[in-house]
């Protein structure tokens, strides 16, 4: 039997085989979205869950990840929503979930690429959630403009002022290093004088 009709079903073997086939993928997503790690486990428990209990919704079997992707997003939303979001900076063991290459590497380069990438998760964790969200998506989840604007609701044409808007931001702190303060200073400005 496929694995969508014992969800249906109501097999709990089948919900455990999906958690292992996309539960890190939906946790990277949830953890670069969230930016808490206890939070980001919640979000995908909450996407498991609710795709465990909605299963028959779920019309195409082929858009399984895709459709839990878009409940993850939701449930991102969801927590934002629920608490203020303190800004925590990822540890370099979290850091491992958004590193999959398997080359060997000496150890002054993993060291560097290390620093790298927490200097990127960092700079990412600052932006605000429209941005995050469509990096996350963009870059890390490797979705098509096409695809993101589907997932999140939008026009394909949101999505890429977004990911624009959101490089540039990206841009500022990795160069800048403290650029994203006054940034966000100049557009907190903004927005009191509208």
């Amino acid at each position: 039997m496929h694995l969508i009709d014992r969800l249906k079903e109501k097999d709990e073997r089948a919900l455990v085989e999906v958690m292992n086939k996309y539960g890190d993928y939906l946790f990277r997503t949830a953890f670069l979205l969230v930016k808490d790690h206890q939070r980001a486990e919640e979000a995908v428990q909450d996407t498991f869950i609710t795709a465990f209990e909605k299963i028959d919704q779920l019309h195409d079997p082929e858009k399984l990840k895709s459709w839990l992707t878009t409940i993850t997003l939701n449930c991102c939303r969801s927590q934002l929503r629920k608490w203020s979001i303190k800004h925590i900076f990822p540890s370099f063991d979290l850091l491992e979930w958004t590193k999959e290459d398997d080359t060997v590497q000496s150890p002054e380069e993993t060291i560097l690429q290390l620093a790298w990438n927490k200097n990127i998760s960092e700079a990412i964790q600052q932006l605000d959630y429209k941005y995050r969200e469509v990096i996350t998506l963009y870059y890390f989840n490797e979705l098509k403009i096409a695809e993101i604007a589907t997932h999140i609701q939008a026009k394909e044409n949101t999505v890429k002022s977004r990911l624009k808007r959101g490089r540039s931001l990206l841009k500022d702190l990795l160069v800048k290093g403290d650029g994203f303060d006054a940034v966000q200073e100049g557009t907190s400005k903004k927005t009191t004088r509208s």
